[in-house]
């Protein structure tokens, strides 16, 4: 996920409204990457989202890999969040989608049920694809249903960020294991003592509200569907809402009129819901210092984080299974690879990079600290493999979420209309 990821979360409204209209794929059948040359050359394709940092970086792996790999050759595309989805849907659909893609988590379901994706168990059982030193079983995010459908490249987990000038001058020290109620607590005293409201809007936040169920033994998606019920969503938006109105949550429209840049990083809030490794934007776009601080409990515990990841999927129709999983293989564990991508989709997946690569800034340092303590903690957890449609099920909460906090929709309505959007979604 990208050094830009709120932008990237709140974006995937456009795709999943795209791809609520398209809910079949044509079953036809597909090209993969170009045919072989005649001196045994084979070409895969590979694509991404990411900001242009990203693909300078991806740009410098690839060269590295078609010099130990000369006889495959790596033809590259990027887009933004919304555009790439958008076409990674049109060509899913005519049977040609690209090789080797990035995907997360939300799609798996999604594209395995529709034929779409490569089971990488077999690559692993012919040598080409090692599965071995992923950090802190990170490696299961990608397995769904007993097949592996996504490498993972780096991990993350959700983190609170803070302004620490702020919380240091309101006295407010937040430490693991401390409750939703303090954490309010020190929103109230935040706005009382600096004048400045505590938290961007957290209520809107689909991977927060699942954090916030796990905690009293829900979760925001079972394999099947939603985890969670109408009177459950009701309590947690009109929570949400009556402290936007109480002033302790950022005018909901201050935060559309300083898109795309963070509230946070524009001092208009003094905390934000993100995950860890999105928290390099901070301090790129604002004036402040910005720390990463424990999720709030319910039982002053248990935080139900897990690790989610940005994983390498691989097409069911490429004609190079063997050269996409030896390209795999190579971003996931070259030391290299690993020295040059950093904590740009996240803290490195494997041993090998991890070791490798040695952060020299602080926010990164930061970010790596933040994941050795969630871990220390023993807080984490396994992650609930999405159902297929979760994609348009995120863009409906963040949506309807957001109406609610803007005051055009009552909570009642709000809720029966996500749950109707949801629960449409997920038939499809």
């Amino acid at each position: 996920m990208g050094t830009n990821g709120n932008l990237e979360r709140r974006t995937i409204l456009k795709a999943a409204g795209a791809s609520l209209a398209t809910v079949g794929l044509a079953a036809t059948t597909g090209c993969g990457g170009n045919s072989g040359a005649g001196d045994g050359t084979v070409t895969i394709r590979y694509a991404w989202w990411g900001a242009e940092e990203r693909t300078k970086r991806i740009n410098q792996t690839i060269a590295l890999f078609e010099k130990k790999y000369p006889k495959i050759k790596v033809e590259t595309d990027f887009q933004d969040y919304v555009a790439f989805w958008e076409k990674f849907q049109t060509q899913a659909a005519g049977g040609n989608p690209p090789d080797v893609f990035q995907n997360s988590v939300a799609f798996l379901r999604k594209y395995d049920k529709r034929g779409v994706l490569l089971d990488l168990k077999s690559q692993v059982d012919a040598g080409n694809l090692s599965m071995d030193n992923f950090r802190a079983g990170v490696e299961k995010v990608g397995e769904v249903d007993g097949k592996l459908l996504g490498v993972p490249v780096g991990s993350n987990t959700m983190s609170l960020v803070i302004d620490e000038k702020v919380f240091e001058k309101a006295g407010i020290k937040a430490e693991q294991g401390w409750t939703w109620d303090e954490y309010f607590a020190a929103l109230e005293k935040i706005r009382n003592t600096q004048k400045v409201a505590g938290d961007t809007g957290y209520f809107g936040i689909m991977y927060l509200y699942d954090l916030y169920l796990r905690q009293n033994g829900k979760a925001f998606f079972t394999e099947d569907g939603l985890g969670f019920t109408e009177a459950d969503l009701t309590e947690w938006w009109t929570d949400g809402y009556n402290r936007v109105k109480a002033g302790i949550i950022t005018d909901p429209k201050k935060v559309e009129q300083l898109k795309p840049k963070s509230s946070l990083a524009a001092g208009e809030g003094a905390s934000e819901f993100t995950w860890d490794n999105f928290t390099v934007r901070y301090t790129t776009e604002g004036d402040s210092t910005y720390g990463l601080a424990p999720i709030p409990t319910t039982d002053g515990k248990q935080t139900g984080q897990y690790l989610s990841s940005l994983m390498l999927s691989a097409s069911s129709r490429t004609k190079h299974p063997k050269e996409v999983a030896q390209f795999i293989d190579f971003m996931v564990h070259d030391p290299e690879v690993g020295k040059i991508m950093g904590y740009d989709r996240g803290i490195l997946a494997t041993t090998e990079q991890f070791e490798a690569y040695q952060p020299t800034d602080a926010p990164q340092k930061a970010i790596a600290q933040y994941e050795k303590d969630v871990a220390e903690a023993g807080v984490l957890g396994p992650i609930t493999p999405h159902p297929s449609g979760a994609d348009t099920v995120e863009a409906a909460f963040l949506r309807i979420a957001g109406d609610v906090g803007l005051g055009k929709s009552k909570v009642s309505d709000a809720v029966k209309q996500f749950f109707s959007e949801a629960e449409t979604a997920l038939a499809a």
